[in-house]
């Protein structure tokens, strides 16, 4: 609001007989009138409705202002749109773009706006799993949530594949509060939470939120089995591969990889039997590299089991390296046979591409705050945690449907959202339409242009 201090314009130097004035008077003005392509994506996939449909809303309709749809569709495009805070929709709300996610133009009370406040939003986070209460009105169904992230993911591919590659990790979500399930982690340094996250390429089919006083590879069994039976359910002939690094090389989850007819390549630690093992290969690549001056590769394949923790003898291929700095040696441990992956193709090619799965988890963490979860509930942190990952299945979906062979094909959500989403505009709103003028001088605009044509195709 203005005051009586505050000048209604302001003159700044000019320049070539030209006065420069400014003032807060354009009218209906907003940065983000990329968040058009947002609500595009969501008519082509359905995200908002089918993440409403996961909550239970036990307000009163008469006394709703804001539906179930508006709220979740409010807080995931404002995610991707780089407003990470439930703070920053006091401002956000009054939007004339971002107010298009909602379902109507003007707001059902004349004290309220068409978007949800900061604190609806908050009461949105602090939901419950189960059934509403009295004190909590709204709630959501977990199950629900974790399985629509495998139904975007199947229903994103027109045909099955013959083989998928499920990468899993571990990362660190640091904690600065006293946050519950705070524990301090040795490896990290710090207090942090957990989270396990399982991809598929880019698809993302699994954000679960994790205590840090636990192994790395901690429910993994239950999360990659219900994963499993759910593709399974849909694609009953894809071939499933899992990969991992050593921390998910445990005895639990290759006998259940076994189990159920799902190969595995894990990285495994090494240690004095192992390098033991390939000591003549590593002498031999040591005898390459002074001759060749460069670092050199041997691979070895063999069968081998640990000395009380394995169930069974299993396929080891080891990379005797010798490097200018010494010997590097490194192994996996794999159920694939050697007549379909060959030691070398299978570290080099298969294992090695799992590094990309680094490149999502930063994705979803720096561009789009997966790692805010400053709430004092797991609860609320894990919603948190599964909002900012539906985020990041907005924008994937946007690069996929509508950016394939362009500039922006492989283009992180942040400089997505920087290129595409941001983009200055002027709204005009008449009787008949709502005019939305972005700059002309947008760099990209031959890219919107092309993602528009593309998701209206896409969702015919």
């Amino acid at each position: 609001m203005q005051t009586h201090c505050i000048s209604a314009q302001f003159g700044f130097k000019g320049f070539d007989g030209h006065k420069v004035i400014a003032g807060f008077d354009g009218g209906a003005i907003t940065s983000d009138a990329g968040a058009l392509l947002l609500r595009h994506v969501d008519g082509a996939i359905g995200l908002f409705d089918r993440v409403a449909g996961c909550f239970i809303d036990g307000r009163d309709r008469k006394c709703t202002v804001h539906s179930m749809r508006t709220l979740v569709g409010q807080r995931i495009a404002a995610i991707a749109l780089g407003y990470e805070d439930v703070d920053d929709h006091d401002t956000l709300r009054h939007d004339p773009v971002l107010a298009l996610l909602s379902e109507r133009l003007t707001p059902k009370r004349q004290d309220c706006a068409v978007l949800a406040g900061k604190s609806t939003l908050n009461r949105l986070e602090h939901g419950r799993p189960g059934a509403p209460t009295r004190y909590h009105k709204i709630a959501y169904d977990a199950g629900a949530l974790e399985a629509l992230f495998v139904e975007l993911f199947v229903d994103a591919h027109d045909r099955p594949p013959e083989e998928i590659v499920l990468d899993l990790d571990a990362t660190d979500d640091p904690l600065h509060g006293h946050q519950e399930g705070r524990f301090f982690h040795g490896y990290y340094d710090g207090y942090c939470y957990l989270p396990l996250y399982i991809f598929c390429g880019r698809h993302l089919l699994s954000a679960k939120l994790r205590r840090s006083n636990i192994d790395a590879s901690a429910g993994a069994v239950e999360e990659v089995g219900r994963i499993v039976k759910q593709i399974r359910a849909r694609w009953p002939n894809v071939r499933i591969i899992l990969r991992a690094d050593s921390g998910f090389a445990r005895d639990e989850l290759m006998d259940w990889c076994e189990a159920n007819g799902v190969d595995y390549v894990f990285g495994l630690a090494r240690n004095k039997r192992l390098e033991e093992k390939i000591a003549e290969a590593l002498e031999e690549a040591s005898l390459a590299a002074k001759a060749s001056g460069q670092a050199a590769r041997v691979f070895r394949d063999f069968l081998w089991s640990t000395k009380g923790s394995w169930s069974c003898r299993r396929r080891v291929v080891a990379k005797a390296e010798w490097t200018m700095a010494g010997a590097n040696p490194r192994f996996i441990v794999t159920s694939l046979e050697p007549e379909y992956w060959a030691a070398q193709p299978l570290y080099e090619e298969l294992y090695c591409a799992r590094g990309d799965m680094e490149n999502r988890i930063k994705e979803c963490q720096l561009d789009l705050y997966a790692d805010r979860t400053s709430a004092h509930t797991m609860r609320a942190n894990q919603l948190r945690l599964w909002f900012a990952s539906l985020a990041y299945v907005l924008i994937c979906a946007l690069r996929r449907l509508g950016l394939t062979g362009s500039r922006l094909a492989d283009a992180t959500c942040g400089t997505i959202r920087l290129k595409l989403l941001k983009i200055g505009a002027q709204v005009r709103i008449s009787v008949r339409r709502i005019k939305v003028a972005m700059a002309s001088a947008c760099p990209y605009a031959e890219e919107f242009a092309l993602a528009h044509a593309r998701i209206c195709a896409a969702a015919r």
